[in-house]
């Protein structure tokens, strides 16, 4: 059974990646061709010509319109066959699926779901996006040989951060500190305090505290699949404001998780951060130590992947820790059973039928 949750925005590409060439990338399991018009607007196409089923990827465009490199056919941004050489009539099922896409946060976002439910205002907001105070890092991509879910699981995790980040953030004072966790009706937050700490590497390396500090995580996941870090230390026994937060040493990391199929997934990121903003030394650095982080995760998850499949099991001890990854299992698993219930009929026996015939 699919874990995709289809009516939500994923990010399909980085802005940059999206140019007058077509890019193929595979997203919820459906091969997608993606170009930017003339006009400098992006579109999205199955990348599946209905003809031989050839990937119009490895065709060409004509002006706006993509023509598949088979027989010729094109078809416009709308997907609907403009041209079929040899023949002027066009038989109706000329056509393939386009999608909705935004372009926000210098990233094209697609909508794999229903066209109709495709809000703009769902993007999760990105704080300080644009301050000139903080010092942006973006275009960043990694590729995770994991079901997404289980990304989601590390990314509301604070506790394996002391195990599986001691280089970046991670030392063993936290080893012991409580995860406490709040629900909404779209995220799940996890977080927790640990005080009168030394700073992690990743503090010492870019702050100048004098001695130990009480630092935050907060990690929040925005359904189906958007994390975001809220990541600091100040002084010890400051008090904890917004405003003071902001004057210590404080991040926001985003991490973008688009589903390529149920073992795989695209990982994009961008970071923001309040200390040394304009160091383009320092933004080299944050690629490299946020790489060195995730890349950790990347090959502990593979792992995890791995074993999952070969088992059929995916944990067999639950731990106070997982209270909630466990929540936004569940907060999909209902985002998916109300996309279940929301299909046409022939649809639903359309893929029982698919189903059945797949198991006989």
């Amino acid at each position: 059974m699919s874990t995709f949750v289809k009516n939500a925005w994923y990010i399909a590409a980085w802005s940059s990646e999206v140019g007058r060439q077509l890019l193929t990338r595979t997203i919820l399991g459906e091969q997608v061709v993606l170009y930017r018009r003339e006009d400098g607007t992006p579109a999205a196409l199955v990348d599946r010509c209905p003809h031989k089923l050839a990937p119009l990827s490895l065709g060409e465009l004509k002006g706006d319109h993509v023509q598949c490199g088979y027989h010729g056919m094109t078809f416009d941004c709308s997907g609907v066959c403009v041209r079929v050489p040899g023949q002027q009539n066009i038989p109706p099922t000329a056509r393939v699926r386009s999608f909705p896409l935004i372009e926000k946060y210098n990233a094209v976002w697609i909508w794999m779901g229903d066209p109709a439910l495709a809000d703009g205002g769902a993007i999760v907001e990105v704080p300080h996006y644009g301050d000139a105070d903080w010092g942006l890092v973006d275009g960043q991509y990694l590729y995770f040989r994991s079901n997404y879910l289980n990304i989601t699981d590390n990314l509301v995790d604070p506790a394996h951060t002391s195990y599986v980040h001691k280089k970046t953030i991670g030392n063993a004072a936290g080893e012991d500190v409580g995860v406490k966790v709040e629900q909404g009706d779209s995220h799940v937050l996890a977080y927790r305090w640990i005080h009168n700490a030394p700073p992690v590497p990743l503090v010492e390396r870019m702050a100048d505290f004098k001695g130990v500090v009480d630092r935050w995580q907060y990690y929040y996941l925005h359904l189906p699949s958007t994390s975001y870090v809220d990541f600091g230390s100040i002084d010890m026994g400051i008090e904890p404001t917004e405003a003071n937060k902001d004057r210590g040493f404080r991040s926001f990391s985003f991490n973008f998780l688009t589903p390529e199929t149920e073992s795989t997934t695209h990982y994009f990121w961008l970071h923001l951060r309040n200390y040394h903003p304009h160091d383009a030394q320092v933004s080299e650095d944050v690629v490299r130590l946020m790489t060195l982080t995730f890349d950790e995760d990347a090959v502990l998850l593979a792992y995890v992947q791995r074993e999952q499949e070969r088992t059929g099991v995916r944990e067999y001890t639950r731990l106070g820790i997982d209270n909630a990854p466990a929540r936004i299992r569940k907060m999909v698993e209902r985002l998916q059973a109300k996309e279940t219930l929301s299909l046409p009929v022939h649809v639903l026996r359309v893929a029982s039928d698919e189903t059945q015939s797949s198991t006989s």
